[in-house]
């Protein structure tokens, strides 16, 4: 018999040739990425004898509330600063400038009246090294600008995940179609093999036909049409009901605004106390729409987005949070080129979310602050809103229920001291809720 050869052989000599293959492949990778670390280390830039990361950490700690790297705020642009003066200057600027100022120093007056003769903090504790690291770390090379990522679609996605919706619907409309044609067929051939059998197929009543009479039976039972019309009312009266209930409920309402404001980036990620922005709720009945000078008290030097794109609390991208900014420097009329206000401003038309009727009264102020209630009970977890909503339905119902569970904090509370003590001894408790001080009382929220 002739021999073939040995078909294991073979396969472990095709396995060799590809492993060598890939080792190959794989050494000259290597060979490439030594050749061309060499030359990249050569080509960055020397940052002195300071350490950019502890030069990081100092920046940020003295300097970002008026520098930035790459931008002007209330203070210069400081990338590459070290190649601008002097080290003995920058020493000397950083730790008083206001010496160096009115010793004539040209180049300090010049810097001093290039922004406004506004004078620059002094820094006399930290040292020559400190300097040298925050120097090394103004350095270092501007990172690249990234390339905004194209968005992919819902169609996309959903392919690359499994067959689309549509794609399915279509192979089951499809499916039932077939199912269809089968029926009528085999409907038809056993027609067909009845009457070659000599066997009489009753022709049925017409689907019209059987519909009439079946109306006429239903009609003349009075007892059914008395049920029916019994049925009918009810469930056309559930309906109503329940849709004239939800006749000013707006819970779940989430507007778009005019400037995108994310709570989660403001009070979740950076923890802004919500009071901070909405000040007057502590002290009157409103909460109030805080000012753009508020959003401006931190937006003034802070014009992009500065968060990580990897971070779980960001939805956008940041080119368009850093775009929302600039719609509020176009309102309040700043320009951070020239860091100062253009007096051209922009009214920005807020669109309401929270809105009680005329005749129900709602004082922010004895909640908040006589009754210590948190802006979450009524507001939801707003720290984790992207956009702000609307989270309870603020209907009467709900404030009743929410006066008959909710006990008052008299601790601490002279407010309450005196009323507490009557009506304990009074009820025989310790705890009080807000129903039990006059909670329900109509007058309390109607007058």
């Amino acid at each position: 018999m002739k021999k073939l050869g040995n078909p294991k052989s073979f396969s472990k000599t095709i396995f060799s040739l590809a492993f060598s293959a890939m080792f190959a492949v794989g050494v000259s990778a290597q060979e490439a990425v030594a050749a061309a670390a060499p030359a990249a280390t050569a080509a960055a830039p020397a940052t002195g004898s300071g350490d950019p990361v502890k030069g990081k950490e100092l920046f940020n700690t003295n300097c970002a509330a008026c520098h930035k790297l790459d931008a002007k705020m209330t203070g210069p642009a400081l990338r590459g600063v070290g190649d601008k003066y002097d080290k003995a200057w920058l020493y000397k600027w950083i730790k008083n400038s206001s010496d160096l100022i009115k010793s004539g120093d040209a180049k300090a007056v010049k810097v001093y009246e290039e922004y406004a003769k506004a004078n620059m903090t002094a820094f006399p504790q930290l040292s020559n090294g400190d300097i040298d690291n925050i120097i090394a770390y103004t350095m270092e090379v501007a990172p690249a600008a990234e390339t905004p990522t194209t968005a992919v679609s819902a169609t996309a996605v959903a392919s690359e995940g499994g067959l689309s919706n549509n794609l399915i619907l279509g192979v089951l409309a499809f499916i039932l179609c077939a199912l269809i044609f089968v029926l009528f067929s085999v409907n038809k051939l056993m027609r067909n093999l009845a009457k070659k059998e000599g066997v009489d197929v009753p022709e049925g009543k017409s689907p019209a036909t059987a519909v009439v009479s079946f109306a006429k039976a239903y009609v003349k039972n009075q007892f059914i049409m008395v049920v029916t019309a019994i049925f009918f009312l009810l469930t056309s009266a559930y309906f109503v009901y329940g849709f004239l209930m939800q006749i000013g409920v707006d819970q779940g309402y989430e507007p778009i605004q005019p400037i995108h404001y994310s709570h989660k980036i403001h009070a979740g990620e950076n923890g802004i106390d919500c009071k901070y922005c909405h000040s007057s709720a502590r002290v009157s009945k409103h909460s109030g729409i805080p000012s753009l000078n508020v959003c401006m008290n931190c937006h003034k030097n802070i014009a992009e987005f500065q968060g990580s794109k990897d971070s779980t609390y960001v939805e956008y991208t940041k080119e368009f949070y850093t775009g929302e900014i600039q719609k509020l420097y176009d309102a309040v009329g700043w320009d951070k080129a020239t860091q100062k206000y253009t007096g051209k401003t922009k009214p920005v038309k807020w669109v309401r979310i929270h809105n009680l009727p005329d005749f129900v009264y709602f004082n922010h102020a004895q909640h908040v602050t006589v009754g210590g209630i948190e802006c979450q009970k009524c507001h939801g977890e707003v720290e984790t809103y992207e956009v702000m909503k609307q989270a309870q339905p603020l209907t009467m119902g709900w404030c009743i229920n929410c006066h008959r569970e909710t006990n008052v904090k008299v601790e601490d509370n002279g407010y309450y001291k005196k009323i507490h003590e009557q009506l304990s001894k009074k009820l025989g408790v310790t705890k009080l809720t807000a129903a039990q001080m006059g909670g329900l009382e109509c007058g309390k929220c109607h007058y």
